[in-house]
């Protein structure tokens, strides 16, 4: 590798991506004892490892067909503004990080412009939801994919992509480690007081459809559980509009910023109602029980089933681990209050579906993988390896 630091472009498009990314930024100053530059698009967490982002991560924060339209102009624009500075910049490195809506037209703009620079995604879409074709558009652009779990490096490789397992970042996320006696007391929550954790989403497209949902679903809960204390982890990019919902709602509710406090009210809760994601694997490290809900626009479900080949037993990462329905799942027309509320009332009243849950979630982690370097670490060393291969 050259004297001079490499620079690595960095392009986060959501509040996990952005985590991903600070994870990963750490991991690549502490390798190189600081000798490496960052540029690039990410989040509040980015920004705190020394990343001056070319615009704010909110605006690429969406998702769904309905709800990409009205900002695609928007979008559109800021791709070009992107490209234009990865050109301006010329890094020895493009890393995207999830988000492959917005990362994959990077990258397919990079190859049109015949740049000669280093295309590396980090977290790959999961071929086993879409169509396999997507392997072969992915393998056209890339040159290096960075997988989190250890069967995707095959479906890739066979198309010709480079493709190495890093692990996920939930093993080393803290998830686990709350500590629900401080989240009681900085509460003056008493020791038997009972905590429903809800987590409606990172995006605005996912707190809009969830947000009135889980308000009716607090409002059914309240009659049979009035003493229950409702916990709101957010992020800033919602946290406005999560308050604002939240404010209104009919049992006492802590909505609460930044991590620390949430792995907090993981480990305080006795239960948790939230949005697909990798928070369900978040609370499967916590232990946890939960009900995993969604809802998109109906034509973007439309869309995806019928057109986009999305074609899936689950949604949740832990059920797709562990092949069976470990949490409960209420997606699109099941996704409504009454079935939820009955759905969390179980975790609340039986202790046998909870540790069921729990051994299930045990189990998923178990396949996911863990100990040895953390995931970061190993991003971070093939990275570094790849771009020295190329210098």
């Amino acid at each position: 590798m050259s004297a001079t630091p490499p620079l690595i472009y960095l392009i986060a498009g959501e509040p996990s991506g952005d985590l991903l990314g600070a994870r990963l930024m750490a991991a690549l100053k502490q390798q190189t004892g600081g000798a490496v530059r960052f540029a690039g698009i990410g989040g509040e967490e980015m920004q705190a490892e020394g990343l001056v982002s070319l615009f704010p991560m909110a605006e690429l924060s969406v998702m769904g067909l309905v709800e990409v339209l009205p900002r695609l102009p928007a979008i559109l624009r800021r791709l070009r503004h992107t490209l234009s500075d990865i050109e301006t910049k010329a890094p020895d490195a493009v890393v995207t990080i999830d988000s492959w809506g917005f990362c994959g037209r990077i990258h397919r703009g990079l190859k049109e412009q015949g740049s000669s620079i280093p295309r590396i995604h980090y977290v790959a879409p999961m071929v086993w939801a879409w169509k396999k074709g997507r392997t072969r558009s992915l393998a056209q652009v890339l040159d290096l994919l960075l997988t989190l779990f250890p069967n995707e490096p095959a479906w890739f490789e066979k198309e010709g992509l480079r493709s190495v397992h890093v692990g996920h970042s939930v093993i080393e996320g803290g998830a686990g480690q709350g500590d629900a006696a401080a989240f009681r007391a900085r509460h003056g929550l008493a020791p038997d007081q009972r905590i429903l954790c809800l987590l409606p989403g990172s995006r605005r497209s996912e707190t809009s459809r969830l947000l009135p949902v889980f308000g009716d679903t607090v409002a059914s809960l309240a009659s049979r559980y009035p003493d229950l204390v409702v916990a709101l982890p957010t992020v800033e990019t919602v946290a406005d509009e999560v308050a604002a919902a939240a404010a209104g709602w009919k049992l006492p509710t802590l909505v609460l910023r930044g991590a620390s406090a949430r792995f907090d009210a993981f480990a305080a809760s006795a239960a948790a109602l939230a949005a697909s994601g990798t928070v369900a694997l978040e609370l499967a490290m916590a232990g946890v029980p939960a009900v995993i809900a969604y809802r998109v626009s109906p034509v973007s479900a439309f869309v995806a089933t019928r057109f986009l080949g999305l074609d899936v037993k689950f949604v949740s990462l832990v059920n797709i681990l562990a092949e069976r329905a470990v949490m409960p799942e209420l997606l699109q027309d099941e996704c409504r209050p009454e079935r939820l509320a009955a759905a969390v009332a179980e975790l609340l009243d039986d202790p046998a579906a909870v540790e069921a849950q729990r051994a299930g979630a045990r189990d998923a982690l178990t396949r996911l993988g863990l100990g040895g370097d953390s995931p970061s670490a190993r991003a971070a060393t093939t990275i570094l390896t790849f771009i020295g291969e190329k210098r």
